[in-house]
């Protein structure tokens, strides 16, 4: 695949060999979308735990010059109402040397395309930071539309190896 910007660009499912970047990515994310300061130790043993067990989701990534530039997660939610597997986009970060030349047009494109072969896939869905402004003009321009849902939530305390065992 080749960008507007010339850029060659590759997407594939994500290997072990692709845990430091994915995490190193996730990191970044999180610092700034958020303002959050993540454990890296963490979100290592977290990206190392999907990349091991593919029920748990699928990060693809995107790869030009032999490194990887970008990246998106797919996580599944049954939904009973609709019989239908919602496709979650997470973790979506495009690294900022490469940003605004496509590539997350391009992972978008590629998961959207994957979703609608797949019969049992019914919806992508994502969740984004509420002040995101750039964010939500880029999912806008997509086709994806805000829904009526707030999300909420309860954490529990936990360190990295009680939550991978659990």
């Amino acid at each position: 695949m080749t960008l507007s910007s010339a850029i060659e660009l590759q997407i594939r499912q994500a290997k072990l060999d692709d845990l430091e970047v994915v995490a190193r990515f996730n990191v970044a994310l999180a610092a700034e979308s958020e303002n959050l300061e993540l454990e890296h130790a963490r979100v290592m043993a977290g990206v190392e735990a999907l990349l091991r067990n593919p029920a748990k989701g699928t990060y693809f990534v995107a790869v030009s010059g032999g490194k990887v530039v970008g990246q998106l997660l797919i996580t599944h939610e049954w939904s009973d109402w609709h019989n239908g597997d919602y496709w979650w986009l997470q973790s979506v970060y495009v690294h900022p040397d490469f940003r605004r030349s496509g590539i997350f047009r391009a992972l978008f494109e590629f998961v959207q395309s994957e979703a609608a072969r797949a019969p049992e896939v019914c919806c992508l869905r994502l969740y984004m930071e509420k002040d995101n402004t750039r964010a939500r003009a880029a999912y806008h321009g997509l086709g994806m539309t805000e829904t009526n849902y707030r999300v909420l939530e309860r954490w529990f305390e936990r360190g990295p190896s009680e939550a991978a065992e659990g």
